[in-house]
């Protein structure tokens, strides 16, 4: 019988940690340990009734009868977190668990239909961007493609007529010239302010801003090598260390000077710092206590920011975006940009940042102007 820490039983199969939060685990049919933290005790107990009937009643002997939810589980753990990379199989869980969970997760997986997908895609229109629904119906694809190929299902239901609902196509959002001055402006001095500026500078994701390490700058060669991706999970309180989003992720950025600045004054803080975290110790960009910051606390600071600027509120993605549209003001060449972007391919890059300024507009019909004047 499970405890919690003032020694009160839970009942079998939960218990409370040192932190404070619930563990309800069991033994699935397959000889796998299950396991997952809550913070309420209630929670953590309807969770393991549910996970351990949903257990008995999906067996991989009789696969075709199992729930959508069982064969998610089983292709997840014993297939794809054993043969694909950590940020595709988050992706994979996430989309999952948003998306599709609740729509199909308890039909049995014999019984889903290309209706059936198309609803959970549809049900995203208003909420995400196409990519995402695209990865969600990329995810269903795939693990539905998988149970064919092991003769559980006769044919996979996310067939070529179901697609990804028509979205208006929105602009990528990027600050203009005055609009970055701004932000600068009332962002110098603030706790986040080298991270936000080196963005602004080099052009990476904020898993990669987070994942820099000293081991990963060249002060001789003004370089930096992107090697890794963090993020913080949640429903484990961690952050976890993972590759970059795809081959082309892993690059070598060389620095203007500003972004060199900002590492001189970080190697500095560093070693007149009094509070570190030993697991952390070699990380570049570290809040006040020594420690990584949250991917989302970036985005919290940028929020206030840009109310306090005056301007319309926008993410971390938005500083990415304004340092390639910077670049193409500046005539980079676009296979350049694409790889200090880290994109696979060049019609990506190009796809998402083929747009000018007003101001650039201007300038450009100037010189138009200038050369067909005669006389």
């Amino acid at each position: 019988m499970g405890k919690d820490l003032k020694g009160k039983n839970l009942g079998e199969g939960v218990s409370q940690r040192k932190d404070g939060k619930y563990t309800a685990r069991f033994t699935n049919r397959l000889g796998k340990r299950v396991e997952k933290h809550f913070d309420i005790a209630s929670e953590a107990k309807k969770w393991l009734a549910e996970a351990r009937y949903e257990n008995e009643h999906s067996n991989i002997g009789e696969a075709s009868q199992m729930t959508v939810n069982a064969w998610f589980d089983f292709w997840i753990t014993e297939v794809k977190e054993k043969t694909t990379k950590a940020n595709t199989v988050r992706n994979y869980k996430e989309r999952y668990n948003r998306n599709v969970k609740d729509i199909i997760g308890n039909m049995v997986i014999s019984e889903v239909k290309p209706l059936n997908c198309q609803m959970v895609l549809n049900q995203m229109l208003d909420k995400y961007k196409s990519s995402t629904i695209n990865q969600c119906r990329i995810t269903m694809s795939n693990m539905f493609s998988y149970a064919v190929e092991n003769f559980i299902i006769p044919y996979n239901p996310v067939i070529k007529s179901v697609k990804c609902p028509k979205k208006d196509k929105t602009k990528v959002r990027f600050l203009t010239l005055d609009e970055q001055k701004k932000f600068l402006e009332i962002a110098n001095g603030t706790s986040k302010f080298e991270q936000f500026a080196f963005i602004l500078e080099t052009g990476l994701r904020t898993g990669e801003l987070i994942g820099l390490r000293w081991e990963d700058v060249d002060f001789k060669q003004r370089t930096i090598n992107i090697q890794r991706s963090v993020y913080y999970k949640y429903d484990s309180a961690e952050f976890i260390v993972g590759e970059p989003k795809s081959e082309a992720g892993y690059r070598t950025i060389p620095l203007t000077q500003t972004a060199y600045n900002i590492l001189l004054a970080k190697r500095k803080e560093d070693e007149q710092r009094k509070i570190f975290s030993l697991m952390y110790n070699d990380y570049v960009f570290l809040n006040k206590k020594g420690n990584l910051s949250k991917n989302s606390s970036y985005d919290e600071a940028l929020y206030h920011l840009a109310d306090k600027a005056g301007i319309k509120r926008f993410s971390m993605h938005t500083l990415r975006h304004t340092f390639a549209t910077r670049a193409i003001e500046a005539n980079m060449n676009p296979k350049t940009l694409q790889v200090i972007l880290g994109h696979s391919d060049v019609s990506i890059t190009m796809g998402l940042y083929v747009h000018v300024t007003e101001d650039e507009k201007i300038k450009q019909m100037k010189k138009f102007e200038e050369a067909i004047c005669i006389g």
